[in-house]
């Protein structure tokens, strides 16, 4: 196989998927490669009018499909998956190659397998990636770690696909080793307490002021043009204002009420704690996940005295019947 590709991406679930388009739509010859070459397969079958991808069934084949330095972008689940990909692909690699991973690794993880690696003369590189799957695509905020010289070869193309502010893109190089993963662990920390508050605003709403979630929608949409601006009002109103199909009630009656989580906020507060550092609305909203998906324990405890029933003065919408078992877990 000719050497043509100027990054690979392995991992073609939503966001590995994504991400590979985004370098397509920006000129980039794209190596694609999946553990199940059907997804291959139907990346290029469905997208390969974006741009030139070149696909590969196998290990080798996608190795050889990249130009020198190689550029091999990971995009699989963090822990025990990252490390197979990484034992399978290294011995593949020669010295001056990358490998991305784009995953919410911890940084602890980013650090050990740095080391590893720079022993062998391959560069890692620890990038976090945000925006969520659309952002993938269309321009995500990139946070790369990693040794200068890894930069210097990966800045240029994550510059070209990455979101702009201003004329500014939203990457530059964060610092060595895990200081990628790290500052994507805070990013996500931080967005647990907006959450939080998004969601105790809708409470208030909804179960104090008695506004249904159509109108709460509606609040949400004109926060969004102020000061509020932001992806995590805009997607709240679009969720309230999400009618089930199946049921005709609003979905967030229908969903299950248990959030859950990926783990990036827990490991910002016990590196805080760790750092004695305070961080008290990211923990609070930390626990209140760990409460949100204790549906049992919630229901054993919600008729013990001391708690409040607010009275609204409005008639207050009955929660459908046909709720699902369907968990809200947010993006993170």
């Amino acid at each position: 196989m000719q050497a043509t590709a100027q990054i690979g991406v392995t991992g073609l679930a939503v966001m590995g998927r994504n991400l590979a388009r985004n370098f397509a739509r920006n000129g980039y010859t794209v190596a694609v490669h999946n553990r199940t070459p059907t997804r291959t397969k139907a990346l290029v079958e469905e997208f390969g009018h974006e741009g030139a991808f070149v696909a590969a069934e196998t290990a080798e084949e996608f190795v050889a499909a990249m130009e020198r330095p190689r550029r091999l972008m990971i995009m699989v689940q963090s822990g025990d998956a990252t490390d197979a990909v990484i034992e399978e692909f290294a011995p593949l690699l020669e010295p001056g190659d990358m490998i991305i991973d784009g995953g919410n690794a911890h940084f602890s993880d980013t650090r050990r397998r740095e080391r590893s690696l720079r022993d062998q003369g391959i560069h890692f590189v620890g990038a976090g990636f945000s925006a969520g799957e659309e952002g993938a695509l269309h321009g995500p905020s990139i946070m790369p770690g990693g040794s200068p010289e890894s930069y210097a070869s990966l800045g240029p193309m994550f510059e070209k696909i990455s979101a702009e502010v201003d004329g500014e893109p939203c990457t530059t190089h964060i610092g060595t080793d895990g200081a990628g993963h790290f500052v994507k662990m805070v990013h996500n920390g931080i967005e647990y307490a907006d959450m939080q508050v998004i969601g105790e605003a809708y409470d208030l709403l909804r179960q104090v002021a008695g506004y249904s979630p159509a109108e709460i929608a509606g609040i949400f949409r004109e926060w969004n043009k102020g000061r509020l601006d932001s992806y995590l009002i805009e997607i709240t109103a679009e969720v309230l204002a999400h009618v089930d199909a199946s049921t005709g009630e609003p979905f967030v009656d229908v969903v299950a009420d248990a959030a859950g989580q990926k783990g990036t906020g827990r490991w910002t507060v016990q590196t805080a704690l760790d750092l004695g550092s305070p961080v008290t609305a990211i923990a609070q909203a930390t626990f209140a996940r760990a409460a949100s998906g204790q549906s049992a324990l919630r229901r054993a405890y919600r008729g013990l005295p001391g708690g409040t029933q607010w009275t609204s003065p409005r008639t207050r919408p009955s929660a459908s019947p046909h709720r699902s078992n369907r968990p809200s877990t947010p993006r993170s």
